[in-house]
Formats: C-alpha cells, sequence, structure tokens
C-alpha cells in the first residue's frame, strides 16, 4: 500500500476520533487528524536535532523542522506512532516522553498534535524520503532564527516550539 493510500485515524474538531480515511483523502479534504511531533534534544537539553525537509514532502517541503513526527495510522495509538515515527524518520528506536497536547490549523491543515520529547545522544539516521539533512542547533540560538518569520521552518514546527518554550 502506498503512503497516499495508508489509513489514517481521522477526528472531529474536538478531537474525538469518528473513523478513517486514505491519507490522500485526508490532504485533498482537509480532514481533521491527529499527529505527533517529537522534539529531539541533547543530554544537556540546551541543543536539539533540526532537520530540513526533503523536496518531495506532501507538506511543506523543503522547510526545517525541529520536531519529528508525523499522523497517527487508523487504530493505532499516539504513543505508538510517536515511537514508530522517531525510528522511521531520525532512525532513533526509543520511546518518548510525553509532553501535552494542542492543535494546529493553517489553510486546509488542521490535525491535533501530540507532543513529545527525547533526550538523546545516540546515532541519527535520516530517512532519505523524508529527512535532507539536519544538525543540533542551541534552544538559543533557534529561538533567534525562528525570529524571523522569513526563516524556511514549518508553521505548526514553529507553534509548536513557542508552545513547548512557554510550558
Amino acid at each position: 500500500m502506498s503512503v497516499q493510500e495508508e489509513r489514517v485515524a481521522i477526528h472531529d474538531s474536538l478531537g474525538r476520533t469518528v473513523g478513517s480515511a486514505t491519507r490522500s483523502r485526508m490532504r485533498r479534504e482537509g480532514l481533521w487528524h491527529a499527529a505527533t511531533s517529537v522534539l529531539v534534544r541533547s543530554l544537556d537539553g540546551h541543543s536539539v536535532y533540526v532537520h530540513r525537509r526533503t523536496d518531495t514532502k506532501d507538506v511543506h517541503p523543503g522547510l526545517h523542522d525541529c520536531w519529528a513526527g508525523g499522523v497517527v495510522l487508523a487504530g493505532e495509538a499516539p504513543d505508538a506512532a510517536a515511537h514508530r515515527e522517531l525510528a522511521e524518520e531520525l532512525g532513533i528506536d526509543a520511546a518518548p516522553r510525553f509532553l501535552f497536547r494542542t492543535s494546529h490549523r493553517r489553510d486546509t491543515v488542521r490535525f491535533h498534535a501530540f507532543l513529545y520529547e527525547i533526550f538523546w545522544d545516540g546515532p541519527i539516521i535520516h530517512q532519505p524520503e523524508e529527512v535532507a539533512d539536519g544538525r543540533w542547533i542551541p534552544v538559543t540560538e533557534l529561538r533567534a532564527l525562528l525570529d524571523d518569520p522569513s526563516w524556511p521552518f514549518v508553521p505548526d514546527g514553529r507553534q509548536f516550539f513557542e508552545e513547548w518554550l512557554a510550558s
């Protein structure tokens, strides 16, 4: 089954699971869904791993992000989705710690986000279909970069970083 045809959990605006649909239908119709985002932090907590999305991604191609993640599949728990996405995108096979839940709305992209973090000093292996490159950036430097609205960063990642700083 192709990525576009895998089934994702569909939610209502309040976050209740109401069914499933193919990923392509969810994107085409702007259906509410759930997604996970994992912030990878250095062991001392002073840096985060920032990666650049490939130019072939269906949403925000070529932009930077400090969150690894993706949609929650039909029948999948958010904790399992966070672990799966972290392993797929960055090669980190470890269970992240849940932080908080929020929502993101921009144009036709609407989802309930489950945010996690992990402290990591092991290898990072990019999934070539999704991650073009990446590097560790001190939190203070990332904060300064994000103060520039023209810096090419995914909108949801920008929102989640600000919410994480405020939490």
